[in-house]
């Protein structure tokens, strides 16, 4: 799609990319009317300032610090604004917007989710979320009793259960190695997958950044190992996309999942599917209907009749994450998690259970106030302090998981912190 085809649409919603927009009062608890800003070029951009600015188009609920991004993200009045307006145009002409009349938007939506992920509009699916990716890859595959599917002890819930369902219901055997808690390399951790790869051994199905401390996982790494040996690898990147910058095709993997209402900051019930072009041939459709004869990687995506309003709010979101520049809020998400561990890694109250290498964590760090059970501090936080993160009870960690978006501030972050001192005493 050319940019002003893509201009042109959202000029329908009485809009527009560039400009300050005027909203009616959607500010939560205040007496302020929200306003959309765009963020291109803006003249604040390498301050502190510019990140205040940004928190401005998350309308969260009055005084919440929110530090749970990891478990859902918010959507910016820039997404919200769109999405709201495909749903009056939809209801307006139901027939015409379902079934045809936004072909080219979806396409741009495609588009601009490629881009962005630096890979080919023909290698991505738009999906619901990371759930159904993983059901698809693991269900697409005839293996035999005896293969094996190497899944790390870390693995979600959602990227787990499917092959269990799909796959060791049947004989296939999964493999479930033992990864470091805190890894000080990242040849630690791509030792642990070598030594589970046996020559049975037809797929690596791994996390690119763990939901429980927020480890990275050496994708890259094992994908360049696993491919010399004939071996496959998906990722679960719910945690990953849209946090730093990727590039999928030197990141190296076959499959890649994930979740656009995280750190993509899209509708909620929209998902991202990767799969590399030489490797599409593997994968068949969860569902089928009218159609399913599409050889290319819709075929993935053939729902008939589905949420539409949210799919486009995806296009508007990355466009979003455009405007500032997927670079800076690379840049972001490590100065939060510098900023954050340089408070409170030489307090003795405090044990981060998050490894501190750039290579190994970024923008989810997880800590243990010592002494303390997590879920009680975790209480503690929301009813004193109006703080939301995540409680971590599993491998041992009994340590709260703070996700570090772009709407935190480094102000939010002492806030943080001073609360997490006055409750360690």
């Amino acid at each position: 799609m050319k940019k002003n085809n893509r201009r042109g649409f959202l000029q329908t919603f009485g809009t527009g990319i560039a400009g300050t927009l005027a909203l009616p009062n959607l500010a939560i608890g205040t007496n302020q009317p929200a306003e959309i800003v765009d963020f291109t070029n803006h003249e604040i951009a390498d301050s502190e300032a510019f990140w205040e600015l940004v928190k401005t188009q998350f309308i969260l609920a009055p005084e919440l610090r929110y530090f749970n991004n990891a478990s859902l993200g918010a959507s910016p009045l820039y997404v919200q604004r769109h999405t709201q307006a495909c749903r009056e145009i939809l209801d307006g002409f139901p027939s015409k917007y379902m079934w045809g009349g936004w072909k080219e938007e979806k396409e741009e939506t495609r588009q601009l989710v490629a881009d962005l992920l630096k890979v080919s509009n023909e290698e991505i699916a738009l999906t619901h979320n990371t759930t159904e990716g993983m059901n698809l890859i693991a269900r697409s595959f005839d293996l035999q009793p005896g293969d094996e599917v190497i899944l790390a002890d870390h693995e979600h819930t959602s990227g787990r259960v499917c092959w269990e369902v799909f796959q060791e219901s049947k004989g296939v055997k999964l493999v479930r190695p033992t990864l470091p808690i805190l890894p000080k390399t990242v040849e630690e951790v791509v030792d642990v997958y070598r030594k589970a790869i046996t020559p049975k051994t037809k797929i690596i199905s791994m996390c690119h950044i763990v939901n429980t401390n927020g480890m990275i996982l050496p994708v890259k790494e094992v994908s360049k190992m696993a491919h010399e040996k004939g071996i496959l690898v998906a990722v679960d990147g719910a945690q990953s996309a849209g946090m730093f910058e990727l590039d999928l095709h030197d990141l190296g993997c076959d499959f890649y999942t994930a979740s656009a209402h995280k750190w993509l900051f899209a509708p909620k019930g929209i998902g991202v599917f990767y799969a590399k072009e030489e490797s599409q041939h593997h994968l068949k459709p969860l569902i089928v209907c009218r159609g399913y004869e599409d050889t290319s990687i819709r075929r993935l995506e053939n729902y008939n009749t589905r949420n539409l309003p949210e799919l486009l709010g995806l296009g508007a979101a990355v466009e979003f994450i455009n405007q500032i520049g997927i670079k800076k809020i690379h840049q972001r998400s490590y100065e939060l998690k510098n900023y954050f561990r340089t408070k409170i890694e030489e307090n003795p109250a405090f044990n981060l259970k998050t490894p501190a290498h750039d290579d190994l964590s970024a923008a989810i760090q997880v800590v243990e106030v010592i002494g303390q059970d997590v879920q009680d501090i975790k209480k503690r936080l929301s009813e004193e302090y109006n703080i939301d993160c995540r409680p971590m009870s599993t491998f041992g960690l009994n340590a709260l998981r703070i996700s570090l978006s772009i709407y935190m501030t480094k102000a939010d972050v002492d806030y943080l912190v001073e609360a997490l001192v006055a409750l360690s005493e």
